[in-house]
């Protein structure tokens, strides 16, 4: 029993002993409820501006679907090889991780929103040098740039949505920036059914622009404010947020009685933050979330998402494979906003199974119709019922983005603590992007030794496998605030279930 107390001990700074007592937090109008609440308006505008550049982080991913069969062509400016093919495609995961782990830190740093604004600057530069790229070299470096911009953006554009908003908002526009993701894709794959690789690379800094120049209007969060001891400011910050209906000091109070009673300071020496890294506060809820992205990665999505024109080909579809990926695109824009909602009433458990079973058995079905159609091939059979493939692989993205592709998202700006949230925020995408990486890149190897219908019965495998993970080790979250989430976490609460959960977030 010592043991398991010493284990559930939060780190704190200095070595101070934590104070775990029954004392209630300042009384006031609970944030949950109506009279407590801030404007909506405000924090979905907010939320809205700082997710503009997770757009880009689609646009990464969409943009290989439909260049890479322009490169590919016989009559290409820059002809590649399917070698070199498979590097553009993986060469943006491959930045990521760098950008993860540069942005946690400059979050705890310089704060979510500068570090929101100093993220643009690799994309638009990748962006332009694409567009004017006279050779693959510069390709390479571009989509190196893209990939560590989108890697720098993932972290800061979710915990700075969650440290404005409050409880019954929080997972609703959490979820922005998996909508931001689907809008990036489809726009690649729109405009890139149209025009050329160059001119769509040229259009896409715009994006990055934008999100640059509407970030110098919004406010540094409160939290991280208060973190740093200016009360002043985070006041200003929370009156911008929330405006004249909320009870700003009672929100104010609550956030700095939580601070005093945990000793939650800003951590400056390296050993400092290593520890406060190791402690369980912060590992736990890291080991989850890695496994859980190398789930979701390895269930295929980005294979899909990266490769859609030559899986639509390869599944012995008969439609027009720009069709269908456009369609694509599309249903998964709409199925994101739709698991945005889903997400503020369902919660996050219900939501990761619906995915975790649904792409589990779609890639299954289209895997058994992937090996008929090698069959046919071989003996020159025409294809028989090809919207089999059609509609699992529509099927596949509407489970998948209801689940997967919002809530470990979600859950990097809810599950960890104040003090090294942006650290270890960051060091989750970097784990996300990483397994991006290891699925893209082994795709052309493992259709070259499983072929393509073994390559997706270990995407579908692995999907229906993880679902037993989901089940032990995945917490609820929905409803909670951020301090009852840590508090979970540090071992000071057994278990973030209540029974008297009025609103949902």
């Amino acid at each position: 029993m010592a043991d398991e107390k010493k284990d559930s001990t939060p780190f704190l700074k200095n070595g101070t002993s934590p104070i775990v007592t029954k004392t209630p937090l300042p009384m006031g109008p609970p944030l949950s409820s109506k009279a407590g609440r801030g404007k909506a308006f405000r924090q979905v505008m907010a939320s809205f501006v700082a997710n503009l550049g997770t757009i880009n982080t689609g646009m990464a991913f969409g943009f290989s679907a439909t260049s890479l069969p322009q490169l590919k062509s016989p009559d290409s400016t820059i002809p590649i090889t399917d070698n070199e093919a498979s590097w553009i495609a993986s060469l943006s995961a491959a930045g990521t991780p760098v950008g993860c782990i540069l942005s946690g830190y400059l979050m705890d740093t310089i704060g979510r929103r500068l570090t929101l604004i100093i993220t643009e600057v690799p994309l638009i530069l990748g962006w332009l040098l694409i567009a004017s790229a006279q050779n693959i070299p510069m390709i390479y470096i571009g989509r190196l740039l893209i990939g560590f911009g989108s890697g720098m953006v993932g972290a800061p554009a979710r915990v700075y949505t969650c440290e404005v908003s409050q409880p019954h908002l929080r997972g609703m526009l959490g979820a922005l920036a998996s909508v931001g993701v689907s809008t990036g894709v489809l726009i690649q794959y729109v405009i890139g059914s149209i025009t050329s690789w160059n001119i769509l690379a040229g259009i896409s800094a715009s994006i990055p622009i934008l999100s640059l120049l509407t970030m110098l209007f919004l406010p540094e969060t409160p939290n991280y404010l208060l973190s740093h001891d200016n009360k002043e400011k985070a006041e200003k910050a929370l009156t911008k947020l929330r405006g004249s209906t909320c009870d700003l000091e009672g929100e104010i109070d609550k956030m700095i009685a939580f601070k005093e009673k945990n000793h939650v300071e800003p951590l400056k020496s390296p050993r400092e933050i290593i520890k406060a890294l190791m402690s369980p506060s912060a590992l736990k809820p890291f080991t989850i979330l890695a496994v859980y992205f190398f789930i979701y990665q390895w269930s295929g999505v980005n294979t899909i998402t990266f490769y859609a024109v030559d899986v639509f080909v390869a599944s012995g579809a008969q439609f027009d494979k720009f069709y269908l990926t456009i369609s694509l695109g599309i249903i998964r824009v709409i199925f994101t906003v739709v698991g945005c909602v889903l997400c503020r009433r369902c919660g996050r458990r219900p939501l990761t199974f619906v995915s975790a079973l649904g792409c589990g058995s779609t890639m299954l079905i289209l895997s058994v119709y992937m090996y008929f159609v090698h069959y046919w091939k071989q003996n020159d059979i025409i294809p028989m019922h090809s919207w089999i493939p059609v509609a699992s692989i529509f099927i596949f993205i509407i489970c998948c983005t209801m689940g997967y592709l919002i809530i470990p998202w979600v859950m990097i700006g809810e599950v960890y603590p104040t003090q090294v949230r942006g650290i270890v925020g960051g060091l989750t995408t970097c784990a996300a992007h990483l397994s991006v990486f290891s699925v893209v890149k082994t795709f052309t190897y493992l259709n070259e030794a499983l072929y393509d219908y073994g390559t997706f019965a270990l995407y579908g495998s692995m999907s229906l496998v993880g679902t037993i993970f989901f089940y032990l080790f995945l917490p609820e979250t929905k409803g909670r605030t951020l301090q009852e989430i840590e508090d979970y976490f540090c071992g000071r609460t057994k278990s973030l279930k209540k029974n008297n959960i009025s609103d949902t977030a």
